[in-house]
């Protein structure tokens, strides 16, 4: 009986990595770098050799693996084919043939915001739910969405992209997309640290903000502090991300959207700016949708690869 599996999260500076027993515990979780010069060349490389040793350490046989499961940053389809993820340098391949080839494992493959999410629902704030939406706020806004405990990635991998869900119709500044007015412009930390400075260059009434560097610590700080102004730009935050989510609840009503990514380490406060904005533009079906936060931190994606496997 095969009993352990390996879940693989590649991010554009490193390559998580962790050793599975067969009911989801991790026996070992370690890193490498991803090196992304020469299109990526090197990256499943590197990660077969990765394993390869890991197996060798544990004096594991491949017989008893069940396979590996992997999340990348870019689009993947149901038949594992990279539709290019541009921040690794690749272009269109199918990873799961390759990793397979380089390993001599069954390989399955996601885009690594769905597999965060699938990892989430199984071990993390998800846990108790079938259908959630998992919302990473982070440099971007990245989403995963997952409906019956199965991933939706739509026809080439891009479902879950709420990040660039338009919001604003006269945005002049360009989103990293190409796109004008996207969530990810507003909702994001590099968003929030946007519109305090945007804010900043009006206001004249005292705020701690003047006085240190923005970003979005500092801001959701300054909200707990009772700080006017920042409680202003996150009633802002909380507008934008609020009518993005119930945009994204009328399509796939889920059970709970969970919150992930640097900015949710500023806590429950979030949900308070979130929620009364998501209920009063949601539709009504999907009003009573909970607001949970992520648990799994980097762990996450390391477990829904894996979890992929073991489905």
């Amino acid at each position: 009986m095969k009993e352990y599996c390996f879940g693989i999260d590649v991010g554009g500076t490193t390559v998580k990595l962790g050793l599975f027993n067969q009911s989801g515990d991790i026996l070992d979780k370690w890193e490498i770098p991803t090196r992304t010069e020469d299109h990526g060349k090197n990256i499943l490389p590197d990660v077969a050799e990765a394993l390869e040793k890991k197996l060798q350490e544990k004096n594991i046989s491949k017989d008893d693996v069940i396979g590996a499961g992997i999340g990348v940053p870019g689009p993947v389809d149901d038949n594992g084919v990279v539709h290019r993820a541009v921040n690794l340098g690749w272009d269109v391949f199918n990873i799961s043939e390759v990793l397979g080839s380089l390993t001599g494992l069954p390989v399955k493959a996601g885009n690594d915001a769905n597999v965060a999410a699938l990892g989430e629902l199984w071990k993390g704030g998800g846990q108790g739910y079938k259908s959630i939406v998992m919302v990473t706020l982070g440099t971007g806004v990245g989403g995963g969405v997952i409906v019956n405990g199965k991933i939706l990635s739509g026809c080439s991998g891009a479902g879950g992209e709420i990040g660039h869900i338009h919001i604003v119709d006269d945005e002049e500044d360009s989103c990293g997309c190409g796109n004008h007015g996207c969530l990810e412009q507003y909702a994001s930390a590099t968003g929030i640290v946007r519109l305090a400075h945007r804010r900043l260059q009006s206001v004249t009434e005292p705020t701690a903000l003047k006085d240190s560097g923005v970003s979005a610590k500092t801001v959701f700080d300054a909200v707990k502090a009772g700080d006017t102004v920042a409680i202003q730009i996150a009633e802002e935050f909380g507008l934008y991300l609020g009518k993005g989510l119930a945009a994204v609840a009328s399509v796939v009503n889920p059970e709970a959207f969970v919150i992930g990514g640097g900015v949710s380490k500023a806590g429950d406060i979030l949900f308070s700016f979130i929620e009364k904005n998501y209920k009063k533009y949601v539709f009504h079906g999907s009003r009573d949708a909970k607001f949970e936060l992520a648990t799994l931190g980097n762990d996450a994606g390391i477990c829904g690869a894996a979890k992929l496997l073991l489905d």
